[in-house]
This record gives structure tokens, sequence and C-alpha cells, in this order.
């Protein structure tokens, strides 16, 4: 992982607990911090877990592993949440379920995202956490289509919105949950963080759906894409403003969009792509799909049902906040794509095209 400037402030963090460890984020954020010398304690669900917390990190160049430490606690229960917390001053919440395929009863996704950040959050009030900063998405704030599809933090998707899959109803409402939770029973700062789509290097062979995507157009799998814009984001980036949002005074009570700059289709990303892998122009998509082809396929594959719905338009998603009141700066979005790609062929995990 390249250097990073350290955040203004850290070293006025005392132990800090992250959950989600073992995701995208969380490994990046784990590396991060103890690169910068925090103590970091991070939770996971069963025994055993922490080897998967120890290769993301080493993956990441991180090595004061000396400074880790481990919980067992799962967000489905009560169990382990207070010895988790104790003697924390920070809390990272950023595990949430994230299936491969929608579930079949909604509920499955919605209760443990929602009540378990109310678990995280009752637990660190009762512990004395100074404050919790919990990572949301733009699935709760821009999924409700607006006509001049401009989006700040002061946007919600509603969550019935017709046709809102399980994932961003979850987002939503265990966001709100915790703001409520706060504005209810007072005691603790909350801050929020909400990003779009997540790119950047990988640590390892878990790939998040963003990522994937990448991964499909440099192997083929993806000949043909929507008509379809994005938000992109950086995961070195979100963690960055995970850090200035759990240490700076005025973050508190706030929520941020993550987002690296104008939004990019389908068919922009291939080709920043192939300029960049011109070896692999064969295999990487060259046409999309129209408004029209996108709503019949999407009678039928459930996948595209967003893109559909979206017609073409092109979401104007803003960051000034999180750059006027944290000083975030994030990197170029096209930057962001192509060390996606470099490193999905650095770990192995494509190949790159023309060589065995």
């Amino acid at each position: 992982m390249a250097a990073e400037t350290p955040v203004p402030g850290a070293s006025g963090a005392g132990i800090v607990l992250v959950t989600g460890a073992t995701g995208y984020v969380g490994g990046h954020l784990v590396a991060r911090l103890l690169s910068e010398g925090h103590r970091t304690r991070v939770t996971v669900r069963e025994p055993g877990r922490e080897t998967e917390v120890l290769a993301l990190v080493r993956q990441a160049g991180a090595d004061r592993e000396d400074l880790l430490e481990y919980a067992v606690a799962d967000l489905s229960a009560d169990t382990g949440w207070a010895a988790a917390v104790d003697g924390v001053s920070h809390v990272l919440h950023v595990a949430s379920p994230f299936p491969v395929t929608p579930p079949e009863n909604e509920d499955e996704l919605i209760l443990p995202a929602r009540d378990g950040a109310l678990r995280v959050i009752s637990a660190a009030r009762t512990a004395g956490v100074r404050r919790v900063v919990m990572t949301s998405s733009f699935a709760a704030v821009g999924y409700t289509v607006k006509p001049d599809a401009q989006y700040s933090e002061e946007d919600w998707t509603d969550p019935d919105t017709e046709g809102l899959p399980a994932y961003h109803k979850s987002k939503v409402l265990a966001e709100r949950a915790a703001w409520d939770f706060v504005e209810a029973n007072g005691g603790i700062e909350l801050a929020v963080v909400n990003p779009v789509g997540i790119f950047g290097p990988v640590l390892g062979p878990r790939l998040a759906a963003s990522v994937n995507i990448v991964r499909s157009m440099l192997t083929g799998r993806m000949p043909v894409v929507p008509l379809m814009y994005f938000g992109v984001v950086d995961v070195r980036d979100v963690v960055d403003l995970h850090l200035r949002a759990m240490l700076h005074p005025k973050a508190a009570g706030e929520r941020f969009l993550a987002v690296g700059g104008p939004s990019i289709s389908f068919l922009g990303m291939a080709e920043a792509l192939r300029a960049h892998l011109p070896a692999a122009a064969d295999v990487l998509p060259s046409s999309e799909l129209t408004v029209e082809e996108m709503r019949e396929a999407a009678k039928t594959e459930p996948a595209l049902r967003d893109a559909a719905g979206l017609g073409g338009r092109v979401p104007v998603i803003s960051n000034a906040k999180a750059r006027s009141v944290l000083d975030w700066e994030p990197r170029d979005v096209t930057r962001t794509v192509l060390d996606t790609a470099d490193s999905l062929i650095g770990l192995g995990l494509v190949t790159p095209v023309g060589k065995p």
C-alpha cells in the first residue's frame, strides 16, 4: 500500500475498535491505523479468523502487528460487545452484511444491518467511547431518483422506493436507526461516511462487487455493458475519510459523501482500461446497451433493474463537504480504476492478456 500522509490529530486517539476488518475497506483501514501507530482492536465473528486479518495487513505492508488485538463479537448477538469496546476511545463500524445474491426475505439483510449497528453504538456509549464512525453508503443517499440527479449529504434514499433492493434498504434503515439512537440517548458522538462504488488496490482474493466489475471486464466476461453512470472512490481515500471523521472536531453529528470526482460510465471505465492496457483491447467491452434494451433485459435480469430505472442519467454527487470540513483530497477517478486493474494483475487474480 502506498504511503499515506498521516491524518492531523491522529495521536489523540487511544485504542480504536474496527468491525468488518476482514472486508475490503476494513482490511485497508486496519493497515492504515497500524502504520500510523494506533493500538487497534478488531472484531471477528468466531475464533480462528484472526489469520484472515493478518493476511490483509501483511499484504498492505503494515509492520506493526504488535499493536493489533482481537475480540470475538457478532453483529447478530449481544455477546462479546461489552468486552470488545472496553477501554476503546473510538469505534469504526465498517461491518455490514452484503450477500452475493439477494435474499428471499429482505429482513435477512435489514435486521442484522440495523440491529448490529445499534448493538455497536449502544455498547460503545455504555463504555464511554467518544465517537463512532459508521460506514454507510451512497445507497442511503441517492437511490430515489431526483429530476436534477444532484446529490449531497442532505439527500436520503426513500426506503419505500419501488423496487429498491434489500441491500440499499438495509443501508438506509441502519443509518437512520443509528442517528435516531444517538439523538434519543445522547452520550456519544456519531459521524457517518457514505461511499459510492469503492475501487482501488486489493489485498486478497476475496473481491468486493465493485472490484469484480474490473476483473470481469479484463477477463472478457462483460462483452457488453449497460448504459449507466456511477460514482467511484478509492478505497485508500475512504480509509482516509474515516480517520478524518474519527478525529476532527467538526465531524461529530455529520455525514460525508465519499466520491472521487465526476461519475463515470461502464463504457468510460472500459475505455480507460483499454488505453492503459492495450493488449487487453479485444476482451474489454466496446459497446453498451441502450435504455430500451436495458429495460427489456431487466425483466429477466434483476442486476440490470437499477440501470434501467436510471435511464442513462448522470448523477452529480458532491464531495464538497468532505473537502471543506475535513480537508479531504481524493484521488482522480481514472487513476483509481487503473490502480484496481494493476493490483488484480499484480496479485495474479487476472492473467495479463498475451501472457501464459
